[in-house]
């Protein structure tokens, strides 16, 4: 695995955080999860990590994690700028103390600004890339749930920060900050909008271009069962493949006339209602049409094509997880699920393994500094 040689001190919060961690154990690195005492779980994003649960509140606490972070690759922190300073695990700090340390800082605003104190969250972040105004199909915003600024602009932007920053380490041996914030990730995510503002797909009041739904050619369709087809065949030779499987002669429904594409729509949607998703697939499965399915989670699981690219892993019967992506030949990620580790489930094994000794342990674990869950090692 690519990032085997590399430790990784996460520290817990909310999901992007976890969300970059996973992607480097999807690939090999050793992350340890710092969690706080009655830590709540982390969205699902623990597989292959461990856990250790320290009261950093607590000054030995903070020294314990001072420690554990001296001997890291990296350090992924989600708190607001300042907090960690005031715990003694600034960057400043632990870069002093392991010069080769790749400290990745995780916010919305980053760490200055005039909203870098502020709280925030998805939808607010993505406001402010601008590139909300250009979601939906009408003069509303719509958003992607939270997907687009807390885990392509957060936690993934912040993993490609982290293996670059490794890259350069490996020349320079000298370790560095990188300031994640979600507002830049999620506007360089959604770059297109800025490099293309003029671009025809762009070219239309909002709700009424090609690839917003007012085109009959890029759309979302019901079938007669109640279930979706997605359309779109943008390019000329896939439009035309497109009206051949649904029987319109193409002298009837000319692709680029925009003051027909809702009557068209209107069309494809009569059409469309007559089939069922299944027989749709059958007819659109063996041409180049640009039409596919809408799955839904489990059935993404189970379709032919995710099935031999062995794109989702089986966490438990009949629960599946996306595979770690993207796929590499000589060192890919996990092929199964690792489990997700009981908060505190490590505390006596990781200390062990950074030199505390037992009486020190069972000290800080008499006095709450730390925590070892039931399920972990025994002193």
């Amino acid at each position: 695995m690519a990032l085997k040689w590399f430790k990784v001190i996460e520290f817990g919060g909310l999901a992007p955080g976890p969300f970059c961690g996973m992607i480097l154990a999807d690939h090999g690195a050793k992350v340890i999860r710092v969690d706080r005492p009655n830590a709540a779980p982390d969205h699902g994003f623990g597989r292959g990590k461990r856990s250790i649960v320290i009261n950093l509140k607590d000054k030995a606490g903070q020294k314990l994690a001072f420690d554990l972070c001296k001997s890291a690759d990296v350090v992924i922190e989600p708190y607001r700028p300042g907090v960690m300073e005031k715990l003694g695990l600034g960057p400043n700090e632990l870069l002093q103390a392991n010069p080769g340390l790749i400290y990745a800082r995780m916010t919305g605003f980053g760490q200055n600004g005039l909203m870098a104190p502020r709280a925030g969250h998805d939808l607010n972040y993505l406001a402010l890339s601008g590139v909300l105004s250009k979601l939906g199909r009408t003069k509303r915003p719509h958003w992607p749930i939270n997907t687009l600024a807390d885990f392509a602009g957060g936690g993934l932007m912040c993993a490609l920060g982290i293996t670059m920053a490794l890259l350069e380490r490996s020349k320079s041996g000298k370790g560095q900050v990188v300031d994640a914030a979600m507002v830049e990730g999620a506007a360089y995510v959604g770059s297109w909008f800025f490099t293309a503002r003029d671009h025809f797909a762009f070219d239309y009041e909002k709700g009424k271009g090609i690839l917003d739904g007012g085109a009959h050619f890029y759309e979302v369709y019901e079938t007669k069962d109640g279930k979706f087809m997605s359309v779109g065949a943008i390019e000329p030779q896939f439009y035309s493949m497109l009206l051949k499987v649904l029987g319109i002669d193409e002298s009837e429904m000319p692709q680029l006339v925009e003051q027909d594409w809702p009557k068209n729509k209107e069309r494809f949607e009569k059409i469309f209602l007559q089939k069922t998703r299944e027989e749709w697939c059958q007819l659109f499965d063996h041409v180049d049409a640009c039409v596919a399915p809408v799955l839904s989670l489990e059935e993404a699981g189970q379709h032919k094509h995710n099935v031999a690219r062995k794109a989702f892993m089986e966490r438990a019967p009949g629960q599946l997880d996306p595979a770690p992506a993207p796929k590499l030949s000589r060192t890919p990620g996990v092929s199964t699920v690792l489990p997700d580790p009981k908060t505190g489930q490590h505390t006596i094994e990781v200390m062990q393994e950074i030199k505390y000794s037992q009486s020190q342990i069972k000290e800080m674990v008499d006095s709450a500094a730390v925590k070892q869950n039931s399920e972990g090692s025994k002193l």
